[in-house]
């Protein structure tokens, strides 16, 4: 029987001010990210869907991948793409050495980097994972082995960040303390054990921003340039080292991220990307 892919493409360009007061987020690009890597997935055999701004929200999220664990067994392959803003709330169990966590800004709450390892938790051994993640902050989505390079560059063209601004993130948590208080207090611990294989692929590190433009993510972009060459038939480290050097131009600082977590995969790690 041959291997079934499904993946889940996300694109928030707003969200919705009674969570973050003030401040709707205004992008322009990332529900045509959903589009560009939504095809790319069709294209190559997954059944594909679909989550844009207001549909963006983290039940839907959630009950998505949920659907996704309890469908796939081993050999499958489940592929997520975020485009969006990035964001960090307080960490009030202490966890995180930065007290911060890692976040997607979902169009009625963010979905925190914590709660994506519970979700990657329920899918079982074999199971191959990719999240694709075009938001600022990304770099350490998964808390995995990562593969860091530096001198990474973004262009001119873009130049819009996809970051929630400091005051923003200040104010959402503050106007919702005990909404964030509650998801963390109720996260298991220890956190359960990720068996799947999970690799992530992130437009920048931890500490940088991504940027887009009017029409793509840069990160989304180079990667659509990228695939639509032709069959790619080198790795996955491959592949980030020539997102890597196509990312290398004069500007701001943007180092694409390549880490993985769960499982170890040789199979996996030696495929070539976006591959059922």
């Amino acid at each position: 029987m041959s291997a079934r892919g499904i993946s889940l493409h996300i694109g928030v360009n707003r969200t919705n001010p009674e969570h973050y007061p003030g401040w709707d987020s205004p992008l322009k690009s990332p529900e045509k990210d959903v589009d560009t890597m939504a095809g790319i997935a069709k294209s190559r055999g997954f059944e594909t869907s679909q989550l844009k701004s207001e549909q963006a929200t983290r039940a839907a999220v959630i009950e998505a991948f949920t659907n996704a664990a309890s469908e796939l067994s081993a050999g499958d392959f489940f592929l997520v793409t975020y485009s969006g803003h990035g964001g960090r709330v307080r960490d009030v169990t202490g966890e995180e050495d930065d007290g911060k966590d890692d976040t997607w800004c979902l169009y009625d709450g963010q979905l925190l980097d914590d709660e994506l390892h519970v979700l990657f938790a329920e899918f079982d051994e074999g199971v191959r994972v990719l999240l694709i993640a075009d938001s600022c902050h990304s770099g350490t989505l998964l808390k995995g082995e990562s593969d860091q390079s530096n001198d990474g560059e973004v262009d001119d063209d873009f130049v819009i960040p996809r970051a929630m601004p400091i005051t923003a993130a200040a104010a959402t948590f503050n106007s919702n303390r005990s909404f964030y208080t509650e998801i963390q207090d109720n996260l298991p611990s220890p956190r359960p054990e990720i068996k799947a294989s999970v690799r992530l692929l992130s437009g920048c590190q931890e500490d940088e921003l991504s940027y887009g433009s009017d029409e793509s993510g840069r990160f989304t972009w180079v990667i659509n340039d990228l695939v639509s060459k032709g069959d790619y038939n080198g790795t996955y480290k491959d592949f980030h080292r020539e997102i890597v050097d196509t990312l290398k131009r004069p500007s701001k600082n943007q180092t694409p991220g390549h880490s993985t977590i769960g499982r170890s995969s040789p199979e996996f790690d030696n495929q070539p990307p976006l591959k059922i």
